[in-house]
């Protein structure tokens, strides 16, 4: 059963401290990170282009605006599973703001994340850990201890300990998170449902079912309030929770939840995105275990499609 862990992630916009006049690009970043909150990738990859090409025309090359632009593209191609159109942009970002703010700044830090979830993201955890753990180090140097930030830093390392299976290593970084998050957002944030959910993965890889239940229940109440019925991200909570109760022999209870996150999915993410593989393939696994062969043989021969096609 693949169940679905959230990255939390920054788009460096949420930086700029200075006062300006609103310029184009200022317009352009805040509906690229609107529809990126949304879950629009499409049209917020489209808008993240122009405000790239805005930036790059008129400005230095080496500017900081530059690199947003540049991270904020490469985050959307990520959420699409376009980790090749990614990653240069990302490592295009990193360099110049280590040139042109330091080495020890937040903007690295964002920066470092992001890469980092792009190396877990493809399984590649041994350039991905050393990228997570300088940005939780910069974070604490620059925030202290309780920041939303560190929360940040925090989940992304535990998830590639997840992905590793070292889960004593994950669990006391998921709570650290969970409780800087809930005092400083509150407990109804997004974000707060991600540290959820990845706590709860944490628990049912475990299978400690009766603590990861009320987490999963919990996450897809904040995330369909906050985000809407049709974001990736409920889709995602109801995968989990589906696949808990798949896991427990609960099939009547899991395949509703399964269709309906795999139709989300579709519908927000086009039809060959990696999310939409893995609701496929969750789908099959449980007609398989209830003797729908000819059901299951169909999704699995969709997801390896999806699989195939490269990124």
């Amino acid at each position: 059963m693949k169940l679905a862990s959230f990255s939390l992630i920054l788009i460096l916009m949420t930086f700029g401290t200075q006062t300006h006049a609103i310029t184009e690009w200022d317009t352009l970043n805040e509906e690229v990170e609107s529809l990126y909150q949304q879950g629009d990738y499409s049209r917020a990859t489209t808008v993240a282009k122009k405000a790239l090409q805005t930036a790059e025309q008129t400005l230095d090359p080496n500017h900081p605006d530059v690199a947003t632009s540049l991270n904020s593209l490469a985050l959307l191609h990520n959420a699409q599973g376009q980790y090749t159109q990614a990653e240069p942009l990302l490592k295009r970002a990193l360099a110049i703001f280590e040139q042109s703010v330091g080495a020890e700044r937040p903007e690295m830090a964002a920066s470092l994340n992001n890469l980092a979830t792009l190396y877990r993201n493809q399984g590649q955890y041994a350039q991905a850990g050393p990228l997570y753990k300088r940005a939780l180090a910069i974070d604490e140097k620059a925030f202290g201890p309780n920041h939303p930030n560190v929360a940040i830093s925090l989940n992304n390392l535990a998830q590639l300990y997840q992905a590793q299976e070292q889960y004593a290593e994950a669990e006391p970084l998921l709570k650290r998170a969970l409780t800087i998050l809930e005092s400083t957002r509150g407990p109804d944030h997004p974000d707060v449902a991600i540290s959820l959910n990845n706590l709860a993965l944490l628990y049912s890889a475990q299978n400690q079912y009766a603590q990861a239940e009320p987490l999963y229940k919990r996450v897809f109440a904040i995330s369909k309030k906050a985000l809407g019925p049709d974001h990736p991200n409920v889709a995602l909570s109801l995968n989990n929770l589906a696949g808990l109760y798949k896991d427990q022999g609960k099939f009547p209870n899991a395949e509703p939840l399964f269709r309906r996150a795999l139709a989300i999915s579709e519908k927000a993410l086009g039809p060959d995105h990696p999310n939409v593989a893995t609701g496929l393939e969750n789908l099959a696994q449980l007609y398989r275990d209830i003797g729908y062969e000819n059901k299951a043989r169909s999704l699995e021969k969709r997801a390896a499609t999806i699989r195939a096609i490269k990124r």
